[in-house]
This record gives C-alpha cells, sequence and structure tokens, in this order.
C-alpha cells in the first residue's frame, strides 16, 4: 500500500542531495525566512529538498525536479532580519505529487517513496563497487602523493541495507548533480547498483583525461 501523500514546504536547491546527509544552509531570501519561520513557529522542523532543473536558488521562476528528500532543521540561529543559519540533517526520499502556488514559500504534496520491489543487490555486488570506488580514490590519492585512509574511513559504515549502503557510497563520489539525481531517483536497489556504476565510470574517465594532461 503506497504512502498516504501530505502537504510540505519545499526548498528547491542547486544541489542533489540524498538521504542521511547534512545540510548546513544560511537564509535570507524572503519566502525562505519565512519557510523557516514557519517550521520553527507550528515545531515541525520537516521540509523538502528537490534538485533545481533549471533556474537559480534566489529569485525564483526555477524548474524542480520531482524526486527529493526529507530535511529535518536539527539546529537554527536566528540572527534576525530574516536571516537564519541553519543545521539540517536529509531523511526519507520523497516523491512530488503535485506543486502547490509558491504562497509565501515553494510548497507541494509528496509521498514518502521507499524503494520499490527489484532484483536483489547482493553482498558481492555491493563489495565489487566498493573495490571499484576504493580504487579511484587510491588512484587520486596516488596521483598527489598522498595517502588513503583505510576502507572503512573512506567509506563509512557498511551495516545498512543494500539500498541506504548505496545512498552511503553515492554520497562519497565526487559525482556530478545530474549522476546523483540519477542515483537518487533509481527506483529499485538495484536501479540504484546499475545508476552508480555509470556514475563511478563517468568519474573514472574525468580523472584518467586529467591525469594524461
Amino acid at each position: 500500500m503506497a504512502p498516504e501523500p501530505f502537504e510540505l514546504a519545499m526548498f528547491p536547491l542547486e544541489a542533489a542531495l540524498l538521504p542521511n546527509q547534512d545540510l548546513p544552509l544560511r537564509i535570507f531570501e524572503p519566502r525562505y525566512s519565512a519557510l523557516v519561520a514557519d517550521c520553527i513557529a507550528t515545531g515541525d522542523p520537516r521540509f523538502g529538498v528537490v534538485l533545481i532543473s533549471r533556474g537559480r536558488e534566489v529569485g525564483g521562476g526555477e524548474s524542480r525536479c520531482d524526486v527529493g528528500t526529507l530535511a529535518l532543521i536539527d539546529e537554527y540561529v536566528d540572527q534576525g532580519a530574516g536571516r537564519y543559519v541553519l543545521r539540517c540533517r536529509t531523511g526519507e526520499r520523497i516523491r512530488v505529487c503535485d506543486w502547490l502556488p509558491d504562497d509565501p514559500y515553494p510548497r507541494a504534496t509528496v509521498r514518502i517513496w521507499p524503494d520499490e520491489p527489484g532484483d536483489p543487490v547482493t553482498e558481492p555486488q555491493l563489495l565489487e563497487l566498493e573495490d571499484r570506488v576504493m580504487a579511484l580514490f587510491e588512484r587520486i590519492a596516488t596521483a598527489r602523493g598522498a595517502r588513503l585512509p583505510d576502507r572503512d574511513a573512506v567509506l563509512g559504515h557498511r551495516d545498512a541495507d543494500a539500498g541506504q549502503r548505496l545512498y552511503a557510497l553515492a554520497s562519497r563520489v565526487p559525482i556530478g548533480a545530474a549522476d546523483r539525481y540519477a542515483v537518487l531517483a533509481a527506483p529499485s536497489a538495484a536501479d540504484r547498483l546499475a545508476a552508480l556504476h555509470e556514475a563511478v565510470d563517468s568519474v573514472a574517465a574525468i580523472v584518467e583525461f586529467e591525469l594524461s594532461e
């Protein structure tokens, strides 16, 4: 049974955020000052973050992607005059059902979007991808004359389920916004594995090109 839709304040960004990432924000634009003020006044720290597909964060009129994540305000500092400093953390993945009028800030009807059924992602498949990521980081470190930390420090904790583990791995690889969004929007863990393999291919090709110059 699909999760029930609910209305949510939205914050379009020029970055694709994955679940369980830190999100520091400095708020000054009036529409987002109003969003934060409402979160504080109602005691509901949640808002949604989605990637801007065309346009900028400031000024409005941007085009937005329809898959994003929940974000929760952990801490805030009210600097006065509508300015805030926020420390947020992303949570579950969401899908936008309908965009609502931007009055006084962007809002949408959304659903929580858990992973859909798909082919299982096995431990050997995850280890193979992690090995590729480690090889990529080792290539970069060697070229810079640096020493790479151990595997756990590079890859982080690996005790989550396959879908969450792939999100965590993707958050550590220097991939572009489009590739990061492809990882986020992959319907199943198996689709996410394929998307992340493609993203690592792209990064590895760029690294090899730059090192050959």
